[in-house]
């Protein structure tokens, strides 16, 4: 990993829990590629890593800012503070409807995440909570990140890190759903999630791994139809020729493998295809059918 080490300079920035305590300089640090400027480090980059240079600076804090809609923070042997910025190329006006996600990586270590605002810290994920898969969602008026090293007696070994996502709240509310995430869709939502969706398949639902330990399904999905996919999710397999994917769901919906075809639809997260509206496939064409007699239907499928 390259890294460039430059000296501390700029505004201070002083603990909100100790407001007596010295005020930390920023010390920044950059990757090729990445344009510093001022006090401030700026990266076109999607993902972004840093580690120790040629000393430990304990109360240093450093700041990045990525300028991606997704990607990944890996700060290795972590000292100090590290505050990201997350500046998406966009319009500030729509930066009120978007919503931050972020997902530890399995083994991150050494720190703890924090929501900051005009000087006040919320925890966010403690250093050794092992939930896994877990993922954290806020909005992006919310705060931004404040990453906070803990003491360690051997840092070595210790790297903290996790992906995020920035995504219109709409889509953030559909994949974490707090109040009946089982619920079977309407058929308006059935209808616009067709449109709508990242994914849209008919397929059968071959077998199911449940995984206790992250409270997840896996559905093991055999396609007839491949109507839509952002990504390559869903992907021609063996000689036979047949199309196969995966799309994870929550445990508690208690999906089951069973006859019939479905129409399966949901959104990419962090790399994984997620469930959202699935209905049986005769259940659709009669939706699909009702609401195109009425002139209603927000999009055209071919429901065959």
């Amino acid at each position: 990993v390259w890294r460039l080490g430059l000296p501390s300079w700029g505004r201070g920035y002083q603990h909100p829990e100790h407001p007596f305590a010295p005020i930390h300089k920023v010390s920044l640090a950059s990757l090729p590629g990445n344009k510093v400027l001022g006090e401030k480090v700026e990266s076109d980059l999607r993902s972004w890593r840093t580690g120790l240079t040629h000393e430990s600076h304990k109360k240093d804090v450093e700041q990045v800012y990525l300028r991606c809609s997704e990607g990944s923070i890996e700060w290795m042997y972590p000292t100090g503070a590290l505050i990201v910025n997350l500046r998406p190329n966009t319009s500030p006006a729509s930066y009120k409807h978007l919503t931050v996600c972020i997902k530890p990586f399995k083994d991150s270590a050494g720190a703890n995440i924090y929501l900051e605002k005009t000087g006040e810290l919320k925890l966010l994920v403690r250093d050794g909570d092992r939930s896994p898969s877990k993922v954290y969602c806020f909005g992006y008026d919310q705060g931004g990140l404040f990453i906070e090293a803990t003491p360690q007696q051997d840092i070595s070994r210790k790297i903290t890190g996790f992906q995020y996502e920035l995504m219109n709240k709409g889509i953030a509310s559909d994949l974490h759903t707090v109040s009946a995430p089982c619920r079977p869709c309407s058929d308006t939502e059935v209808l616009l999630a067709v449109c709508t969706s990242d994914f849209v398949i008919r397929g059968s639902i071959q077998d199911v791994t449940n995984q206790a330990e992250e409270q997840e399904s896996i559905i093991h999905v055999g396609v007839n139809k491949l109507y839509r996919q952002k990504s390559k999710v869903f992907q021609l397999t063996g000689e036979s020729g047949n199309w196969r994917g995966q799309i994870k769901t929550l445990l508690e919906c208690g999906v089951k493998p069973g006859d019939g075809d479905f129409l399966f639809t949901g959104r990419m997260h962090f790399g994984e295809a997620r469930l959202g509206c699935a209905p049986r496939f005769k259940d659709f064409q009669r939706m699909y059918k009702e609401a195109k007699d009425k002139g209603l239907n927000p999009c055209e499928i071919g429901p065959d």
